[in-house]
């Protein structure tokens, strides 16, 4: 029951009425009694006492009737709320909010608020309460409520209607949560509303910003990052001119940043990362003086950096990077006087580093890497940058020496100066740098020569060591004992033994020493280091045997020791190192057996023993190495027979080559060739195994160096293709039906029935064939993925025909069994609709699947509706929406049934 707005002053004006006329209607009786008789002026002053007393006992009484009335509405309200919560993971509302508990007790429930004047909810926070549900319209019973938070839950569906009601509210906090649908138009209805937090909602709100949220007049805070929220920014969003921060950060709004933007000049902080805006950067931006915050990095904007940027002389962070900015960089960004973090990677800026850049001292970061800069860094470069603790400069085209002067930037934890075209010799000096973590000199034009200053060993912290692709010479210096923190070693051109001080590096995590000059045997002490995920020593001239020790590196993930001198026995306990994923011993002089040991290595990959001489028996405790998947023992002196079990079966012949005692029981291919086809070998791959009546057959393949060929089963019906839109050819419906139930029957089978998943990646009318009594045969596995059975999907570079690709595979590269759903769907339009996905009526918004959204309610497509209703349930923008390829299939067949007993019928 509801009151108004005010609970006092109508209330007790409707209780004073009633007063009023019942002490109108005993006036007769005060006047009979009253006269010169002091015992009636007695009378006379009683009664109006007694009047007032009972007065003030009805108004209280009936004040606190209505308070409990009002609060039993707030009670009734949460109790709503608290049914619609399906798990609670700290139970915090199932023990405390009871449904026969007293409305007075309300106030006291966790995260519930009142007012003491009123005794209403006036505070409903009950974030991070591990919380799933959806949101009753009772909630919009809770009229006094100012704030609602409830932020980190798992609260989904669509915000009702009713909330609208609570007019009083000044913070909406829905954080991290998982809603669904679009922003209501009412959210511009809260006259009152100061914060406005709907981020992160686990990209399911979707749509346009309302217009009308241009009313929300106070609004401080508006933050709607992490949606799938998309359109323009609208121009109502720039008149609220008491806004100080607006985040839409990681969403899918596309067009111009609106120049109106610069109206905004409280704004403190504006994020429109990771979207899809195009166009310049507005100058007007330079309007917003108070602007702490600016991050545009992961759009599409190009032009230049607007000189007016200058004027944000509050300005602490920007981010422009990953965009397509030109241009230089403007000399006024020497004004940002407060800026900390300088991050513009990734874009085609050109042209000097402005020296008023390196004059900024309360500089944190900075990030320049991968543009087109050029010139030298000046000698000053870090006299005033005492706060700076990463440099990124990789990827442009700087040059000169190192300036000595960076020594003292005391602080600084990353030092990248990678692939440009720097000259001269590593300073000494980089030996202050003490605090240092991050260091890489990786050059693309090899000009740093020299030694490795004996200096470097003071960076007691360094972490990482990147000097590869250098003329750096001499030998490992054995300062190097000092780095006892260092995780990742990379250098090149070095000369020697590896140093005895290496077993001292305990913390060293990675150590790439290939395509050096290293000699002699490795050192006794290497095998201490028991933390060693990666190493990496090949291409030098080391030699002698590996000891018994290798298997002390417990936690190792790769070891590749090719191209060397090693001889004698491979240890034994290599078999040990159950997290060894790759091992590379090819091209050495190992002789002997392959240790039986090694089927214990059971997260092994990559095996290659190729060039060597060993001998023996192919262990079959290798067919338990349930993950290999490439293995090499070519150019040996194997014999037997080559184990079928486990992963053996997949592997061609090209593994075993040039092994004469070896009993190969499939054709030998030379796959040393060059030149040949990627897509080639995919196939092979694809289709040596799989056996089902509507995949096309191997027969055979042939090739040289000028090329490669599959023989495959003649159809001599050609293709699907051609059925559709050649001249005198033609389909029937039951054809139709026919044909694209071969294909779902040989997609579902390349799906879930085959022993690893294959994705077909291409599917289209051209690549079904059909044979003469018309079964269709889906072929061309030149794209093809096979994934692991627990992969649920992958990433390919590989794009394929436009017009048939899901949309997650043509922008993110992203393939999954969904992707052949969306693809079949677009088939299954195209054959009973005989509209191509390319063709030229569809420009524009408008396409296939589109137009036969369109089409169904207008019976264009009569007596195809179950059909295109099922397509256009392979197509939904989202994997998740589309049905799996068991479940089309099945459909389909009930389809062709019902159409059978209609055809019959009309017979």
């Amino acid at each position: 029951m509801e009151f108004g707005t005010d609970l006092d002053f109508p209330n007790f004006g409707r209780l004073g009425g009633a007063l009023d006329w019942q002490l109108e209607s005993s006036m007769p009786l005060f006047g009979t009694k009253f006269s010169a008789n002091p015992t009636y002026h007695k009378h006379f002053y009683f009664y109006p006492l007694a009047a007032l007393v009972l007065l003030h006992y009805l108004m209280m009484t009936s004040c606190t009737a209505m308070k409990r009335l009002s609060l039993g509405t707030d009670q009734s309200a949460l109790l709503a709320l608290n049914a619609r919560i399906t798990s609670e993971q700290h139970e915090f509302l199932s023990k405390n909010w009871s449904s026969t508990a007293a409305p007075s007790s309300v106030c006291d429930w966790i995260g519930v608020q009142c007012s003491s004047r009123h005794q209403r909810v006036t505070d409903l926070n009950i974030s991070n309460m591990g919380l799933t549900g959806t949101i009753p319209p009772d909630l919009g019973n809770l009229s006094f409520l100012v704030s609602l938070d409830l932020r980190n839950n798992s609260f989904h569906g669509n915000l009702p209607e009713e909330l609208s009601h609570l007019r009083r509210l000044r913070f909406i906090l829905f954080s991290n949560n998982r809603f669904t649908g679009e922003i209501p138009m009412w959210f511009g209805h809260f006259p009152e509303l100061r914060f406005l937090f709907l981020d992160n909602n686990g990209n399911f709100l979707e749509g346009n910003i309302p217009e009308k949220m241009g009313n929300l007049s106070v609004l401080k805070d508006l933050s709607l990052s992490g949606n799938y929220l998309s359109g323009q920014i609208p121009l109502s969003l720039c008149k609220i001119s008491q806004l100080q921060s607006l985040d839409l950060s990681s969403n899918r709004f596309s067009g111009h940043i609106p120049k109106e933007i610069g109206n905004l000049e409280k704004l403190t902080y504006l994020s429109l990362m990771t979207n899809n805006f195009t166009g310049t950067i507005p100058r007007e931006i330079g309007n917003l003086q108070n602007l702490q915050g600016l991050n545009l990095e992961w759009n599409q904007i190009t032009g230049s950096i607007p000189k007016e940027i200058g004027n944000l002389t509050m300005l602490t962070e920007l981010y422009f990077a990953n965009n397509s900015l030109t241009g230089t960089i403007p000399q006024e960004m020497g004004n940002l006087y407060q800026l900390e973090n300088l991050q513009l990677p990734y874009n085609g800026l050109n042209g000097s580093i402005p020296r008023g850049l390196f004059n900024l001292s309360a500089l944190r970061n900075i990030a320049l890497s991968s543009n087109l800069l050029s010139g030298n860094l000046p000698p000053d470069l870090a006299y005033r940058l005492p706060k700076l603790l990463f440099i990124e400069l990789a990827g442009n085209n700087l040059g000169g020496v190192i300036p000595v002067s960076i020594s003292n930037c005391s602080q600084l934890r990353v030092l990248e100066l990678s692939i440009n075209g720097f000259t001269g010799s590593i300073p000494d000096a980089l030996g202050d740098l003490r605090l240092l973590q991050y260091l890489k000199l990786l050059l693309k034009t090899s000009e740093i020569k020299g030694t490795i200053p004996s200096q470097t060993g003071n960076l007691t912290n360094l972490l990482l060591l990147d000097l590869q692709s250098n003329h750096l010479t001499g030998g490992i210096p054995t300062a190097f004992k000092d780095l006892q923190n260092l995780q990742d070693l990379t250098t090149n051109r070095f000369s020697g033994s590896i140093p005895e001080c290496f077993g001292n590096m305990t913390s060293l995590r990675d150590l790439e020493l290939g395509n050096n000059f290293l000699v002699s045997a490795i050192p006794n002490s290497f095998w201490n280091l028991r933390d060693l995920l990666q190493l990496n020593l090949s291409s030098n001239s080391l030699n002698a045997s590996l000891p018994l020790e290798v298997g002390n590196l417990k936690a190792i993930t790769s070891i590749d020791v090719s191209a060397n001198q090693f001889s004698g026995d491979i240890p034994r306990t290599t078999g040990d190192l159950q997290y060894l994923l790759n091992l590379n011993l090819s091209q050495n002089q190992f002789h002997g057996s392959i240790p039986e040991s090694f089927g214990n290595m059971l997260s092994l990959q990559g095996l290659y023993l190729s060039h060597n001489n060993l001998s023996g028996f192919i262990p079959k405790s290798l067919e338990a190495l349930r993950d290999l998947k490439e293995l090499d023992v070519s150019y040996n002196h194997l014999s037997g027979e080559i184990p079928s079990g486990g992963r053996f079966r997949n592997f061609t012949a090209g593994s075993f080559l040039f092994n004469d005692a070896l009993s190969i029981a499939v054709k030998v291919f030379n796959l040393e060739l060059e030149g040949v086809l990627k897509s080639f070998d995919v196939e092979c791959e694809v289709l040596k195994n799989l056996r089902h009546r509507n995949l096309v057959k191997v027969i055979s393949g042939c090739w040289n160096q000028d090329f490669r060929a599959l023989v495959l089963e003649y159809m001599c019906n050609g293709s699907l293709e051609k059925w559709l839109y050649s001249d005198n050819y033609f389909l029937d419906t039951l054809q139709r039906l026919n044909i694209m139930i071969d294909v779902a029957s040989a997609v579902q089978y390349l799906h879930e029935e085959y022993s690893t998943p294959v994705i077909h990646c291409d599917l289209k009318p051209s690549n079904v064939l059909l044979d003469e009594d018309m079964v269709a045969h889906v072929s061309d596995f030149g794209i093809a993925k096979m994934l692991e059975k627990e992969e649920s999907f992958a990433w390919t570079k590989t794009l394929a025909t436009v017009g048939y690709i899901a949309p997650e595979y043509g922008s993110e590269g992203l393939i999954s069994a969904k992707c052949d759903v969306y693809s079949y769907g677009i088939m299954l339009m195209e054959v009973f609709s005989r509209r191509k996905p390319n063709d030229e009526m569809f420009a524009g918004n408008l396409n296939l699947k589109s137009w036969i959204n369109d089409s169904l309610p207008n019976s264009i497509l009569r007596g195809f509706s179950s059909i295109m209703e099922l397509a256009l349930k392979c197509v939904g923008e989202s994997p998740t929406d589309r049905l799996r390829m068991k479940v089309v299939l099945e459909t389909l067949k009930k389809i062709k049934l019902k159409f059978l007993q209609v055809r019959q019928a009309d017979e």
